[in-house]
């Protein structure tokens, strides 16, 4: 099953601090294996249709994935926009979007 190796991110929770100004919360990353692919035809209509830009899939294993919200592969960043577990197997794929303005996990500035 594995080809690749994804890293896992989430920018952190934000919280309010005994001064009341919101701040963001220490952001987390991982690094897992996975097998990429392209998303179907069928994935790509139905993701346009609801606004998304669904560019690949990547499997994983379910105890791997703990609901981050984005992924770096290859040097570009990624949305995980939809997750699922495959019925009667023990893959949950998680279709991904690139993140526009955001390159190397870096916000880009104009």
């Amino acid at each position: 099953m594995v080809d690749t190796t994804i890293t896992l991110t989430t920018p952190g929770t934000r919280v309010q601090g005994s001064d009341g100004v919101w701040r963001d919360g220490t952001p987390t990353s991982r690094e897992i294996f996975a097998r990429m692919d392209s998303v179907s035809r069928n994935e790509f209509y139905a993701g346009g249709e609801g606004g998304f830009r669904p560019e690949m899939r990547f499997t994983v294993f379910p105890a791997e994935y703990q609901g981050e919200d984005r992924l770096l592969w290859n040097g570009d960043a990624y949305a995980i926009y939809r997750t699922y577990l495959v019925p009667g197997t023990d893959d949950l794929e998680l279709y991904v979007q690139r993140e526009v303005g955001v390159h190397n996990g870096a916000q880009n500035t104009p």
